[in-house]
């Protein structure tokens, strides 16, 4: 769609859209964004992009304000789920005030060194803006660079009691490379966090839609690491992951995963650990941070529409949102594709004013999670 249609009735946050091959996207999504300052510019950028040219764009168009972003796995644009486009959200600074940290090299957590860093980000912002009390925290991060895990807990013991939600970048379902975009430059091995204070009040949230079942799994042979797993109940792991499920090992598949998730319980709460495909060997690739002696639990899927009808609409429940900033896992894409029902998640999605983009996992505080949807619902302010 043209990037100058306004999106619904969003008044505070600014929103663009744009086919990432149109020559003109950048000058497209600039002028979506309004000439008001903006403290922050974030860019959900479709992997077909030509990206040293929106480097070069982005440039001229947004010279004088931070822009972030990161490549997708799928775009949740004006009308929900989409392809081929760019997305640019747009904070105002009359209402937002941001502080960005860069890691670029995520085989280097050097914990007390960004702890203190962004102690003095947020301590920064307090003293800017004594008066707006609401805050958070958002994280772009390399979706292949398998360190999301040891991210998040790094960080989260730098936020205090800040929630952060956040997503890892996408390259389709390619699974080729992936980017994080700062200072002018797409990043591989990296991740940006944005430290956020508003007078907008906001509420970060998770949610998915499965419900784990009574059928229990144990993984018997792993590298963490490198998120294989090799045995399964003592057996090879896709071959007994494929009995429990009474399919052919032969045809597992990225639909497979969706539709027969697994999760694991960390105290009162249940976490998605998403398979990502089966290796040339029969080892299972997990999404998220796998060990030996974790029990697995198979899970059922709720009606995905109706489980995020529900779910959105009790962020309306005082009054609606002026829109929600979202991370949805590209395997919910894939779940609704396969059921065929991708032109109602996109009704929901749009209904409810989500912008975003669908990622190859999702943060929330300390954890990295899959196959759900992480983010933010900001409300207009009570007083301007």
């Amino acid at each position: 769609m043209d990037a100058s249609t306004p999106f619904t009735d969003a008044t505070i946050v600014r929103t663009g859209f744009a086919d990432c091959r149109a020559p003109d996207a950048m000058a497209q999504l600039a002028n979506a964004l309004g000439s008001d300052p903006l403290a922050l510019v974030i860019l959900f950028v479709s992997p077909d992009t030509n990206l040293p040219e929106l480097v070069a764009k982005a440039e001229t168009h947004f010279n004088e304000t931070k822009v972030v972003g990161c490549t997708t796995a799928g775009e949740l644009g004006a009308k929900g789920y989409t392809e081929g486009e760019i997305v640019a959200v747009g904070l105002p600074a009359a209402h937002f005030a941001i502080k960005a940290l860069f890691i670029d090299d995520l085989a280097e957590l050097r914990a007390q060194e960004r702890i203190s860093e962004m102690i003095q980000n947020r301590n920064a912002l307090a003293a800017d803006h004594p008066r707006w009390a609401s805050e958070f925290a958002f994280l772009l991060v390399d979706g292949l660079s398998t360190r999301e895990d040891a991210l998040a807990a790094e960080l989260a013991m730098g936020l205090g009691p800040v929630p952060l939600f956040g997503g890892s970048a996408g390259d389709g379902e390619d699974f080729g490379v992936t980017h994080v975009f700062y200072e002018g430059a797409f990043h591989t091995n990296a991740a940006v966090l944005i430290q956020i204070r508003s007078n907008c009040p906001v509420h970060v949230f998770k949610t998915d839609h499965l419900r784990p079942t009574e059928q229990k799994m144990v993984v018997t042979a792993a590298d963490p690491t490198t998120r294989l797993v090799h045995e399964i109940n003592a057996e090879p792991a896709a071959r007994e992951y494929a009995r429990i499920l009474g399919k052919d090992p032969e045809q597992l598949s990225t639909f497979t995963f969706a539709a027969h998730p697994v999760v694991v319980r960390i105290g009162d709460q249940t976490h998605v650990r998403a398979i990502q495909r089966v290796a040339d060997n029969g080892d299972l690739v997990f999404f998220s941070a796998i060990d030996e002696g974790v029990v697995l639990t198979l899970a059922e899927p709720e009606d995905m529409v109706s489980h995020l009808e529900r779910e959105l609409s009790v962020l309306s429940d005082q009054r609606p949102p002026d829109m929600i900033l979202g991370c949805d896992c590209l395997l919910r894409r894939v779940e609704a594709t396969q059921k065929q029902v991708t032109t109602e998640i996109s009704r929901v999605l749009a209904k409810h004013k989500v912008v975003g983009f669908s990622t190859y996992g999702e943060q929330i505080n300390s954890m990295h999670v899959n196959q759900t949807f992480t983010g933010v619902a900001i409300y207009p302010p009570l007083e301007d």
